[in-house]
């Protein structure tokens, strides 16, 4: 019997593929963090003000919603299976009741996390031979639901809406039944927000359905957060919607809000849904929390307002390119892969953490600081983290 020696070819592979990552300045490592929760963490013993968060709110920490998932471990550690075999606690049906009532919605399902959600609704919904149209810059979670459906996919230019127009022609013209139009609606990278009144018109014109992805503007947008839909005047307009629980809720887990019977087949054919454990129920009571909470903080709402205003405006002023940004997620563009890490680098050595964004989760030549507001942030951390961006920014030719 033949033995293999040195590497085998799967170790070669691999070699060469990490070679490539490296040398395309894709390397990715996750490092030990404490109080990230924080306007301001710990990261190999020293203070960086947190601007790549998504705890828009701060909630993440809040003693309420502390409180209520220590309670709520009273029930159990765990859920200990799928809640189509173990069914479901009442806490669980009454936070769907709850959520329904607060989206504005027939009937919603909690989901294990944002991207379960998507890919199992999206897999599920579509089928081979019906057509989705995807707004090029969605989310990854997007993406890959549909890639697993086999539906024919269109992508249209980033909020274009003459382009998602023609395509609707196009799907007309060829006599597809089964359309879905899907879309972030905060875009994760860029801050902009989706033109969902005029994609609505578009979606009823054309016999279409909406499924909208809320996760940035869920808790953040709309009359006591309900969202971006509500926030836009188009709740009624959106046959989907899904959301986290993840980023403005300081929680974790995600939903999906509807008709009633779109929901329950959801329930009845999401494999996401109906071979994932179910969510344990210290996280179902710190979602209700959450919930009741971000209704009462209009308060922090105009903080996080506040905040990014003034933090893009001065980024403008000084000569950054900052997209379209609109909200709390502010780019700001470098172009290549390695000038956004040496960026990073150099704002951490300044007491700033901001992480590089590069391909492929962003186009070739997009590369760019993320840089995600909090409304617990003071105006030190602001003006801080300001010149330190400016001062790196002029170093690196950036500006």
């Amino acid at each position: 019997m033949a033995r293999w020696e040195g590497m085998s070819a799967w170790d070669q592979e691999i070699r060469q593929r990490m070679a490539m990552i490296r040398d395309q300045g894709r390397l990715r490592k996750s490092i030990p963090t404490s109080e990230a929760v924080q306007a301001v963490l710990i990261r190999d013993g020293k203070r960086l003000i947190n601007l790549s968060s998504n705890n828009y709110l701060g909630l993440a920490n809040h003693p309420t919603l502390i409180k209520a998932q220590q309670e709520g471990a009273c029930l159990g550690a765990g859920a200990t299976a799928s809640r189509l075999i173990v069914g479901h606690a009442k806490e669980t049906a009454e936070l769907e009741e709850e959520l329904s009532s607060y989206k504005g919605t027939e009937s919603s399902i909690v989901f294990t996390s944002g991207y379960t959600a998507n890919i199992g609704v999206l897999s599920s919904l579509l089928r081979r031979g019906d057509v989705v149209f995807s707004d090029r810059l969605n989310h990854a979670s997007i993406i890959d639901g549909i890639r697993l459906s086999g539906a024919r996919l269109y992508r249209y230019r980033h909020n274009d809406l003459d382009h998602l127009e023609w395509q609707l022609k196009e799907a007309d013209r060829g006599g597809i039944r089964n359309r879905l139009i899907v879309t972030d609606t905060v875009f994760s990278m860029d801050g902009d927000i989706a033109p969902l009144a005029d994609i609505v018109q578009l979606k009823e014109k054309f016999g279409a359905a909406l499924m909208i992805d809320d996760a940035h503007g869920g808790g953040v947008l709309g009359f006591e957060g309900k969202g971006t839909a509500d926030y836009l005047g188009v709740t009624e307009g959106v046959d989907f919607h899904m959301g986290t629980f993840s980023k403005a809720y300081g929680v974790s887990g995600a939903y999906v809000a509807g008709k009633k019977e779109w929901i329950e087949y959801v329930e009845n054919t999401c494999r996401s849904l109906i071979y994932t454990t179910a969510l344990p129920p210290t996280v179902i009571a710190g979602i209700r929390a959450s919930i009741r909470l971000v209704r009462q903080r209009e308060d922090l709402r105009n903080d996080l307002v506040k905040n990014s205003n003034v933090f893009r405006n001065q980024l403008r002023q000084a000569g950054f390119d900052t997209g379209g940004s609109t909200t709390q997620i502010i780019p700001v563009m470098v172009g290549g892969a390695e000038q956004a890490v040496q960026f990073s680098d150099l704002l951490c050595e300044r007491g700033v953490l901001s992480v590089g964004i590069r391909p492929p989760t962003v186009p070739e030549g997009e590369a760019r600081l993320r840089f995600t507001l909090m409304a617990t942030m003071e105006e030190s951390h602001l003006h801080q983290a300001i010149t330190a961006i400016i001062e790196t920014g002029q170093q690196l030719g950036v500006i």
